[in-house]
């Protein structure tokens, strides 16, 4: 019986924090949407969440960080990656050990729209964003490497570390501009990988004849 109240208790407390880091990361987007980068202050998104400047701080370390977000809890790529069976190809056991942070994306739609407007309405962002993509990308290819034995500082999982990064991002720019679901971007994206960027069939081509009138 005292197992089981401590279980629920604990259950209570996460559900508690992740609702605290949700609100501050809806606070600082909202205010820094509405009014820029450098006239938005911790204390003014701590109030806009009802909480401390204090427990802001329990959740991030900086204002950007709240606006970027946090990194996803749970197993890591390494670990995700080599529990996709050992007879599923490359690119397909990526985006298997992907989904759930696709589908976690997808969930938050409209924060991760907003998110996006925000970066791009304050490039001073772009260095953390762009740290945190150099870090996801290191543990693909430490992920890639221990899928196929390859030493991790050999040019297969660095290219395919990058391509895979590159997809997830063009699948993601068109996402918000496209009412389509995020996943079937990103699958029809890894189709594109798996096919060696194989070239479709010609359409109609534009004439280029010169008219010599």
């Amino acid at each position: 019986m005292g197992s089981t109240a401590t279980t629920a208790a604990t259950g209570r407390r996460d559900r508690k924090k992740q609702q605290t880091r949700a609100a501050l990361i809806a606070a600082a987007l909202r205010l820094v949407d509405e009014r820029g980068l450098d006239r938005v202050t911790v204390e003014e998104i701590s109030e806009a969440a009802d909480v401390s400047p204090r427990t802001f701080f329990n959740y991030f370390a900086t204002k950007d960080d709240a606006l970027i977000g946090a990194m996803p809890d749970g197993p890591s790529m390494r670990e995700r990656l080599l529990a996709v069976p050992a007879g599923v190809p490359l690119v397909p056991a990526l985006l298997e050990a992907m989904l759930p942070d696709i589908a976690g994306i997808q969930a938050e739609r409209d924060v991760w729209l907003l998110r996006m407007r925000v970066i791009r309405d304050n490039p001073s962002l772009l260095p953390i964003l762009v740290a945190r993509g150099e870090c996801a990308e290191q543990e693909t290819v430490a992920a890639v490497a221990a899928r196929t034995g390859l030493p991790a500082d050999s040019m297969f999982p660095q290219l395919a570390a990058t391509l895979v990064g590159a997809a997830l991002r063009t699948a993601m720019m068109r996402w918000a501009t496209d009412g389509r679901d995020l996943a079937e971007l990103v699958r029809e994206a890894f189709e594109l990988l798996a096919s060696g960027l194989a070239e479709p069939p010609a359409g109609p081509r534009p004439s280029h004849q010169e008219d010599t009138r």
